[in-house]
């Protein structure tokens, strides 16, 4: 552990230096609570999405990060804004007009539209729950409903309206002129509508903690801001739920940084300590529009689930968080082949080198050994000649290819064989644009064509790889990859593709010369 420890202590990895940074916290005196608590926060207005899963899976990596450096248990939270009201109907659930009858409620009074549970927001949350323990994460989940009722938050509720005037001078130095007047940190739920009111407090009594404000229709009430009467604007929640319950870190999109201030400020004013905070750049769907719960654009976990296994994903969720990226379907195959890079390289890496591995931070230090002999890329074109429906479809080509390989002994090559045919039949064949080759490009494919025939190298996919190569300088290609890419346009439909002598050691000589035959004779635009 110590070798580890000095490595973790030196590296430059993201979650460990967010880790050395949570440590600096206690550098001088333990926890007193006897731990160091991690937060994610949630809000279940729609299905969840990838950004909300990234969010566990980039703590859990920081946790496991702290975990090294540090003796201090820990635990993580995920907290669920569920007494949040329904302000608008996300676009992507049924029974879009029930819902609308329920504006403005808590997502935990709002009917299922599904029909499957209690309320929209505990639809909501076991989604979320199902697809975090798919991919086997330690946390504790907090219903906000359930905290707020059950007395947890009562203190720190009873504290808030003690401390009003300061909350409220936070929140009105962030407000305009307009909004002034009519905010509240406290929102009240109407004790017949049901609805979470957005309306001014005529009064905040400390002594009592009660709140008394007119409804919508005029009448007065006074109702106790305890016992889940009562819950606080989402800003003003952050803060008393760091501190109410201690937390110790929390990271969040980049279009919550600049409430950084005001979430500390009320978290300080409420007698608690600011947590550490990271703050992540948002994921694009394929127009470059931020993702988006209600909207369903983007990418759903169920989605990559269906393309690629879990850790791929995971894998993506590592990769420079700081940094905006696209996230749609064609990040998939790189993600899978990058990833098992990644799982190759470790074994041979020293333990400097394994703790800035992005699959140390993905298997908590104790990464599988990859089976993937065939690259994701790969088999996304193998699938495309071999007119295969299944993972077995594939595995007489694989098997000629690597002779030692088998599903049994290849677990992951097997599902990802299995995904690949699933990914070029739902989004490679109906994009894919075959077009006959020029002239130039026709000479060198007739040349190539008629070395393959006469191969006699066996499938060694460097000295194919060296051929192709070859030919495309000799007929004059400048820069080479044109060759390559009129070779991927011309036989496979698409602009870009694997190192074609892997390809043709993989597909077969005599399979690609037949391949040839029809592109150069016109039959695969046809």
């Amino acid at each position: 552990m110590s070798a580890l420890r000095d490595a973790a202590m030196k590296s430059k990895a993201w979650p460990f230096e967010e880790a050395r940074a949570i440590l600096k916290r206690y550098e001088k005196k333990a926890p007193e609570k006897g731990y160091v608590l991690f937060e994610t926060g949630y809000g279940p207005s729609g299905l969840p999405h990838i950004g909300t899963f990234g969010e566990v899976a980039r703590t859990t990596m920081i946790r496991r990060a702290f975990e090294i450096v540090s003796d201090i248990p820990t635990r993580l939270i995920c907290f669920s804004d569920d007494v949040d009201g329904m302000r608008k109907v996300p676009e992507n659930v049924p029974q879009q007009d029930m819902l609308r009858q329920h504006m403005q409620k808590p997502l935990t009074s709002v009917p299922d539209p599904y029909g499957e549970y209690d309320s929209f927001g505990a639809h909501n949350n076991a989604m979320l729950r199902r697809f975090l323990d798919t991919f086997g994460f330690a946390y504790e989940f907090i219903s906000a409903t359930e905290f707020y009722k059950s007395g947890q938050f009562d203190d720190t509720l009873r504290l808030a309206a003690e401390r009003y005037d300061a909350i409220m001078a936070i929140m009105l130095a962030s407000l305009r002129d307009e909004r002034q007047k009519t905010y509240s940190a406290f929102l009240p739920i109407h004790p017949v509508t049901g609805r979470v009111l957005y309306v001014p407090m005529k009064e905040v009594n400390a002594k009592d903690g009660t709140i008394t404000f007119d409804d919508e229709d005029g009448r007065e009430w006074t109702l106790p801001v305890t016992g889940g009467n009562v819950k606080l604007q989402w800003k003003p929640d952050f803060g008393a739920r760091w501190a109410a319950l201690g937390v110790d870190f929390e990271m969040y999109g980049k279009d919550h940084s600049t409430n950084t201030p005001i979430y500390d400020g009320i978290c300080e004013v409420l007698g608690g300590r600011k947590p550490n905070h990271m703050t992540y750049e948002l994921f694009l769907d394929d127009q470059g529009q931020k993702i988006s719960k209600s909207k369903g654009n983007g990418l759903t976990i169920d989605e990559w689930l269906t393309y690629a296994a879990t850790e791929s994903l995971s894998y993506f969720m590592y990769q420079k968080p700081k940094t905006a990226k696209r996230m749609h379907f064609d990040v998939i195959p790189r993600a899978v082949d990058e990833y098992h890079q990644q799982l190759r390289a470790y074994g041979a890496q020293d333990v400097d080198a394994q703790v800035n591995n992005p699959v140390w931070h993905i298997h908590g230090g104790n990464p599988p050994a990859s089976k993937m002999v065939v690259p994701f890329s790969m088999l996304l074109n193998l699938a495309s000649v071999a007119g295969a429906k299944d993972a077995k479809g594939l595995w007489g080509f694989i098997r000629r290819y690597a002779p030692d390989a088998s599903p049994e002994g290849n677990p992951d090559l097997d599902a990802a064989a299995g995904f690949a045919v699933r990914y070029f039949a739902d989004k490679i064949a109906p994009t894919r644009t075959f077009r006959l080759p020029t002239d130039m490009e026709r000479a060198a494919m007739d040349d190539l064509r008629a070395r393959l025939a006469a191969w006699d190298g066996g499938l060694d996919d460097e000295a194919l790889q060296s051929m192709v190569f070859a030919v495309g300088k000799e007929h004059g290609f400048e820069p080479l990859r044109d060759w390559f890419k009129a070779l991927y346009e011309v036989l496979l439909g698409a602009s870009d593709g694997p190192r074609f002598g892997g390809f043709v050691a993989l597909y077969g000589v005599d399979e690609t010369v037949a391949l040839m035959d029809r592109a150069l004779r016109g039959e695969l635009v046809a």
